[in-house]
């Protein structure tokens, strides 16, 4: 698919489709994965099985299961979209690039079965799940594969990726991470689609990746930030960043303990979350704001007790009503902002 065609249109697993067909969407997600590491994926000790009994105790980090990193179970994956959609969501984004062990066929096949929009990405996560060739190769390199896995098809397949990423940094920042980024900016040029970032967790970092955007001439407004939730916690950087054009993704809602296992800090909740969403639209960036769940362990899925796809719309759109948010703000964030980023330009 070139340029030309697809401009205007979303790209789904399944083909093209007229982005007002999207309805509300999640953002960033993931639905067959494995975020384990290189390190995690060789301990042969994977963990206990999951069971209600002990899931509140995994999530909290308290005990070794890298087996609740991974998950491919497509009969599974049905019913948590089914549940989804019966929550009122229409279109998933699934951001597994590569390192996560993408899948594109299984995609397809979710897709069709449970009759749900799936936007798929592509490029590169962090340095540390990239593969070792990736240290010889330049920008352009990096930019002619995402190319490829937007127009032609991605992972040795034709289905086609609908957006770049997620882009995987770390703060600091590797050098093998900015030729990827600097590929994914000419990716974003060339193609039209826009581009999702997984920031490093230091809270000056999103800025540093705004800069890097701004100084390499591309347009803000089509990069989306993820993971802001965990990464800045003050509205002084969280406005500084918004005003620098680009896309705030909300994107762990469901996860509502403050306890983080990968860095020390203290997690928001959901109602905290709204906070900061309400600053910024105070500021005027109502479409600088998108929200999600980013699904990566099984215990967040209804099958292990969690709250799985579908909390958004069950649970945190009544709860932004509640909070005072307008019914056009909530559209806006859950259906509108989705639908213009996902619209190739």
């Amino acid at each position: 698919m070139t340029r030309d065609v697809l401009r205007g249109r979303a790209q789904t697993v399944l083909g093209p489709l007229d982005p007002a067909e999207l309805g509300p969407t999640l953002m960033h997600e993931h639905l067959i994965w494995d975020i384990r590491t290189p390190a995690m994926r060789a301990d042969p000790d994977q963990g206990p099985e999951i069971t209600l009994c002990n899931c509140f105790a995994i999530n909290y980090g308290r005990k070794k299961v890298p087996g609740n990193l991974r998950f491919r179970c497509e009969p599974t994956a049905v019913a948590e979209l089914t549940a989804l959609r019966a929550s009122g969501g229409r279109t998933l984004v699934e951001l597994s690039s590569g390192g996560l062990d993408p899948d594109p066929a299984a995609l397809a096949r979710l897709a069709a079965e449970a009759g749900l929009h799936i936007i798929m990405g592509c490029g590169h996560y962090v340095h540390e799940y990239q593969d070792p060739a990736n240290a010889a190769r330049g920008a352009e390199d990096f930019a002619r594969e995402m190319v490829d896995q937007v127009q032609l098809g991605a992972w040795g397949t034709t289905v086609r990726a609908g957006i770049i990423g997620e882009i995987g940094c770390q703060a600091p920042w590797t050098e093998q991470e900015r030729r990827v980024m600097a590929g994914a900016l000419l990716a974003m040029a060339e193609t039209g689609a826009a581009v999702n970032v997984h920031p490093g967790r230091h809270p000056d970092q999103p800025q540093e990746v705004a800069d890097f955007i701004r100084a390499h001439g591309a347009d803000p407004g089509r990069i989306i930030i993820s993971h802001i939730d965990r990464t800045i916690f003050d509205e002084t950087r969280l406005l500084r960043l918004a005003d620098s054009g680009v896309v705030i993704e909300f994107d762990l809602f469901g996860q509502e303990a403050s306890y983080y296992p990968l860095a020390a800090i203290d997690m928001p909740n959901d109602a905290v979350r709204l906070k900061l969403i309400r600053a910024l639209i105070a500021r005027g960036h109502l479409e600088r704001i998108v929200i999600s769940h980013d699904i990566c362990y099984r215990t967040r899925l209804r099958r292990w007790g969690g709250h799985g796809y579908g909390h958004i719309f069950e649970n945190v759109v009544p709860l932004m009503l509640e909070r005072g948010f307008t019914e056009a703000e909530v559209a806006a964030i859950t259906t509108g902002n989705p639908r213009r980023l996902l619209a190739f330009a």
